[in-house]
């Protein structure tokens, strides 16, 4: 099993304050890692880091995602790259239906790899395909991108996404905050009927709670912008029970 991540040394900083303070990871595909911590121990950075997000600036270290250098390539080039994040708080798109988005994403990367763009045709059928596999009202396929959307609703509709982009490495970034039960299972089940061996993902959260749903290979501890402790699925049982104080 081969390495699909790499991060080393990783330091990053948002204006004048330094966040991420020298992360290692390595994840291999197929792979499951959860990555859990306090408030503000850096966690939604990681993500951002990982993700391209503009207002944060490496100052030291490398990411390799698939053997290419993801610290130098566009937002837009880790995302054709096969890399999907999870929000905690989805954005609403007025005025764009699921049908448009979904269109316009899946013609760039299917562009990016080179790839002749779908028939509409074709796409529709696929697009019906991935509902159904995910759960999804079909009549979700004209509806405004997350506008009006339930919490449950949104979640189920990102692992949609998820579903026709078919990303080699998905970030859930505290996408469990505030869900109930049946929305946490939507989340759970999308990501567990989507994982293959060939696949990883990392689950940022502050809680235990997802991760009855969604098993871990390995479970990091961020604090400080540092990671203190990694295990196995019984460190966030230890969590459960003690907190974060005792790293």
């Amino acid at each position: 099993m081969d390495n699909l991540l790499e991060i080393n040394n990783l330091h990053a900083s948002i204006g004048d304050r330094e966040i991420l303070r020298g992360i290692d990871m390595t994840i291999r595909r197929g792979e499951i890692h959860a990555v859990m911590g306090p408030n503000g121990a850096g966690k939604s950075t990681l993500s951002s880091v990982l993700t391209g997000k503009p207002d944060y600036t490496v100052t030291e270290g490398s990411v390799s995602f698939n053997g290419r250098d993801l610290l130098s390539m566009a937002p837009e080039e880790r995302s054709w790259a096969g890399l999907f994040m999870s929000f905690q708080y989805p954005v609403e798109i007025p005025g764009v239906t699921i049908t448009s988005f979904m269109k316009t994403a899946v013609a760039a990367h299917r562009k990016a790899r080179g790839e002749e763009p779908l028939k509409t045709a074709d796409f529709l059928k696929m697009m019906k395909e991935k509902m159904a596999f995910v759960g999804m009202n079909p009549s979700f396929s004209k509806r405004e991108v997350n506008v009006g959307f339930s919490g449950g609703e949104k979640k189920r509709n990102e692992i949609f996404q998820m579903a026709m982009l078919s990303p080699t490495l998905s970030i859930l970034d505290e996408t469990d905050s505030g869900l109930d039960v049946d929305a946490l299972k939507i989340v759970a089940d999308g990501v567990n009927s989507l994982h293959t061996p060939e696949t990883s993902a990392i689950i940022i959260t502050h809680y235990r709670k997802l991760l009855d749903y969604v098993h871990p290979d390995v479970v990091h501890v961020l604090k400080a912008g540092r990671i203190v402790a990694t295990g196995g699925p019984d460190l966030a049982d230890e969590i459960e029970k003690n907190g974060f104080d005792r790293f």
